[in-house]
């Protein structure tokens, strides 16, 4: 009998120091760690913007979602609680006029229902006006948009979709392809059923170190990027308002500004659960950081800091 003792305290000491390995690892990747950045590769700056006078941006919030800051980036403390903005950023061009996002929409509690537990139970969620909504009451005419332009298709980005109805949804080609081949990530927009979908690609020239570009106006007022990894097809929205305010909607890239400031990237709990390639969102967060070293007064905008956020409004 004392030997099954003596045995079954073996097994639970042996499981107990594997229980301790396994936390002490899990812990280590909330610590701190900077991104190594490549300064082997040249950046050259773009051509002057030419963006008409009477080109205009706007800020819409709907919505907010609270966390600790230590799922957000790297080094982040866990009771440091963090804000995240939901919502989006409209662009009004004599051209054309396009809304970036939607934040959460008007089915945004039934959408909530969807995502995974763990950050369901990591986070509470404060929904606000639609910005299909709030566009009506201010009397802008939704159905003049020219179409959403999702920073990529995660549910909190395109939950407001159905909500513009008839309006074109702006998809890059391999993000377009991402929602087709199935998977949990792009499930809320497949369930939209069909829309009127406009794949486009990136046919001008490199771009802040981009190898290809989409100039939307052909001013460089509006000029869109590929900047895969959180998703296939992520870009970046880099806009040049008319009084040369310069702004860059990186969508998910980081969560909070640390993230590009650092850089640093999203714990590895966080990363499991939200970017398709990991090491494609380091490279691509590297590169931003070094594109806001270059371009000091560009306000870098992830896509739920309301840092950022709180300068687009003033």
């Amino acid at each position: 009998m004392s030997g099954r003792r003596s045995k079954t305290k073996r097994v639970l000491a042996i499981v107990a120091t594997l229980l301790a390995v396994l936390g002490a690892l899990l812990a280590s990747t909330f610590t701190a760690k900077t991104l190594s950045v490549d300064e082997t590769q040249a950046i050259t700056l773009p051509a002057p913007a030419a963006p008409p006078a009477a080109m205009r941006v706007r800020a819409l919030r709907a919505g907010s979602m609270s966390s600790s800051a230590a799922f957000a980036f790297r080094g982040g403390a866990f009771s440091d609680e963090r804000v995240f903005s939901m919502g989006g950023v409209l662009v009004e061009h004599p051209q054309g006029r396009l809304l970036f996002d939607t934040g959460f929409g008007r089915n945004a509690r039934t959408h909530i229902e969807g995502i995974p537990w763990l950050m369901r139970a990591t986070t509470t969620f404060e929904l606000g006006t639609p910005i299909a909504d709030q566009l009506r009451a201010s009397g802008f005419d939704v159905s003049t948009l020219s179409g959403v332009v999702p920073t990529h298709v995660h549910w909190d980005h395109i939950s407001g979709v159905p909500d513009f109805p008839g309006v074109p949804i702006w998809l890059p080609r391999a993000e377009h392809d991402f929602i087709a081949s199935g998977g949990r990530a792009s499930e809320l927009m497949r369930s939209f059923g069909k829309l009127e979908v406009r794949p486009y690609d990136f046919p001008h020239g490199a771009y802040l170190g981009y190898p290809s570009s989409f100039d939307v106006f052909g001013d460089a007022s509006v000029v869109l990027v590929q900047a895969g990894g959180h998703t296939p097809g992520s870009i970046i929205a880099f806009i040049t308002e008319p009084s040369g305010r310069k702004l860059a909607l990186i969508g998910d890239l980081a969560w909070q500004q640390e993230g590009i400031e650092q850089p640093t990237e999203r714990p590895w709990v966080s990363r499991m659960i939200v970017d398709f390639d990991a090491e494609r969102v380091r490279e691509e967060v590297a590169h931003v950081h070094r594109i806001q070293r270059l371009i000091p007064e560009l306000i870098v905008v992830p896509a739920h800091e309301p840092r950022a956020w709180a300068k687009l409004v003033q």
